[in-house]
Parts: structure tokens; C-alpha cells; sequence
């Protein structure tokens, strides 16, 4: 469609979704972030799909929401807004899918969040990662929660409370991002990352995706109560038993996905 937001692609087991409103800095305007939703409501169905790189077009990953979108609006229409970005946000955890942020340079505010909320993310040397709405009136509260989870309290408030830029390298040892790559060396290494994602078991890596998020937010005994009774079902699994005799037998395993 010619006024698609995103845009999408395959790669053998891989499903490539593109920002693409590189005018605006990929902001999340409303019908972007309806458009990322119904895309991604699409990939959780497809059993072919292994895993997924979320990617962007232009020199920014995500500026965040678009701010033309938040003036002049009524509490409701606000709240829709936020709404669809958090079910938006809920929806990349939910799907059975891994997903992948490849960033490839500024990621702030709500673009922040899209990031901490990924599974996994592979940066640019030039990329940078920020939480400025505090600068403008408009404090970062939505992405507080993706933000707080992926890097602790004291990291995320610093950024909360500052807005400053925090540098790929410094991202990653904070934990917000996985690695840092040349520019250049980008699109192969988030390729490199969802092929090995891709090599296990589909059924396998979705149990596992849905039981970290579950246990994540628990307190430890309930966390390990969960936990065990996860495991003694993926026990169970056909491809459970076909990895373990594969590795007894020293062999390459065949998955079924069941």
C-alpha cells in the first residue's frame, strides 16, 4: 500500500519488518503503531516464521511518538494513543517469535522503549538511545516500563531524570542492547543472531520466550514453582525427547515443531 508505515520482507525463517517513515524519523504515529500491530498479530500466526528483525529505514531507528499527535488532543483521545503503544509493546513480548531490534541510530523516547522491549537487539556504533521527554513536559512514563526492566532503577532514572543521549557502547554495558557492530556490519549480524535463534526448536523457543516473561516479574519461590512445571511439560514435548536422544546420539537434531 502506498501509505504503508512499514514495510516487510522474508528471509528464509527469518520475517524482516521494516520501519518506513524515514521523513519523520519513524515516529509512532497512530496508524503506524495500528499497522506494526495488525503486522505482528500476522507473524505470531505463522508457523514458518521463526524469529524477527524488526529494522528501520532512514539514519533514525525511532524518534518516539509522533509529537504532532500530542497537542490539542482530549484525555481520551490520549489515552487511545497510549493504549495502542502499550498493546503494541505486549504484542512483541506475546508473539511466540523472537524478536530482534537492529538499530541502526537514534533511538528516544517511545523509540527507546520499542528497543528495551525487543528480546534481543544488535546497534550500530552510531546509535544512541534516550529518554527526553522529561525536556519537553512530557515525562517518559510509558517507556519507564520497558526501560526499568531492561536496565534497573538507577540506570533508568538516570536517563529518565537527565534525557541525555546514552552511546551504543554504554547501552550495551548496561544491558539495554546485546551488541555493537560498524555500521557496515549491522544488517549481517542481527542476521547472524536470528539464524542461530532459528536453529532450535520453534515450539521450544516460544515455550521458553513465554515462560521468561511470566516468571520474570515473580517473586523466587513462585518464579521456580512456575519454572518446574514449565519444564516438566516441555519434557513431554516431541522435540524435548528428539533433542535429548539427538545429543545421546551425538547426531544433528530433527525438529517437529511439536
Amino acid at each position: 500500500m502506498n501509505d504503508s508505515h512499514i514495510s516487510q520482507t522474508r528471509e528464509g525463517p527469518a520475517a524482516v519488518v521494516t520501519l518506513n517513515r524515514p521523513q519523520r524519523r519513524n515516529a509512532l504515529s497512530l496508524d503506524l503503531m495500528l499497522e506494526l500491530l495488525g503486522c505482528l498479530d500476522q507473524i505470531g500466526r505463522d508457523r514458518d516464521v521463526r524469529v524477527v528483525i524488526l529494522a528501520a529505514a532512514g539514519k533514525v531507528f525511532c524518534s518516539g511518538h509522533d509529537l504532532s499527535e500530542m497537542t490539542g488532543r482530549n484525555i481520551n483521545e490520549y489515552r487511545r494513543i497510549f493504549d495502542v503503544c502499550s498493546e503494541l509493546m505486549m504484542k512483541i513480548q506475546a508473539i511466540p517469535q523472537p524478536v530482534i531490534a537492529e538499530v541502526q541510530g537514534i533511538a528516544t523516547a517511545a523509540g527507546c522503549q520499542l528497543v528495551a522491549t525487543c528480546d534481543l537487539a544488535v546497534a550500530a556504533e552510531e546509535a544512541a538511545f534516550a529518554t527526553p521527554g522529561v525536556k519537553i513536559g512530557l515525562f517518559c512514563t510509558t517507556p519507564m516500563v520497558a526501560l526499568t526492566r531492561a536496565i534497573g532503577r538507577k540506570r533508568a532514572l538516570q536517563m529518565l531524570l537527565t534525557g541525555e543521549m546514552v552511546d551504543a557502547r554504554t547501552a550495551a554495558d548496561w544491558g539495554l542492547i546485546n551488541r555493537v557492530v560498524p555500521a557496515a556490519a549491522l544488517a549481517s549480524a542481527s542476521r547472524e543472531l536470528a539464524a542461530k535463534v532459528a536453529e532450535a526448536s520453534s515450539l521450544v523457543v516460544a515455550l521458553g520466550k513465554q515462560a521468561f516473561y511470566t516468571q520474570v516479574d515473580l517473586d523466587q519461590p513462585k518464579a521456580y514453582a512456575y519454572a518446574k512445571e514449565v519444564m516438566s511439560m516441555n519434557a513431554l514435548a516431541a522435540d524435548a525427547q528428539e533433542g535429548v536422544a539427538a545429543f545421546l546420539g551425538k547426531r544433528v537434531p530433527c525438529w517437529s515443531g511439536k
